[in-house]
């Protein structure tokens, strides 16, 4: 049986197979995108316009519309964001946070943080 990636669904057989859920909690590190460096106001991979400054994430698995609440595992804060996109697509990252996101729970200019998420 061959399976192609397209987008958060797999094709098999020609039926379109919708993205599932794999774990309902992670952690690892997360970093932020759109403020920048070109995605803010392009598509989506849900098709939405991304907005670098609204509460969204990217995740290589959930299912678009996903609320995950994101926890900043060195000062406690967190924020809720929505999966809107895919990635991240650096090794060892959990999550890719929208600009806003990410500064709602530490200073952008770390550019990566240790973080845990829940599916709420």
């Amino acid at each position: 049986m061959r399976y192609l990636l397209f987008s958060s669904a797999f094709i098999v057989l020609g039926a379109l197979a919708p993205a599932t859920v794999e774990a309902k909690s992670s952690c690892g590190y997360a970093s932020h995108y759109g403020h920048g460096d070109g995605y803010h106001g392009r598509r989506a991979a849900d098709g939405s316009r991304f907005d670098a400054y609204g509460l969204t994430a990217a995740s290589r698995t959930l299912p678009f519309g996903t609320l995950v609440s994101v926890k900043n595992q060195d000062n406690g804060k967190s924020v809720v964001a929505r999966i809107s996109d895919r990635g991240p697509f650096h090794p060892g990252r959990v999550l890719d946070l929208s600009y806003k996101s990410f500064a709602t729970i530490a200073d952008p200019a770390q550019g990566v943080v240790k973080v845990c998420f829940d599916v709420v």
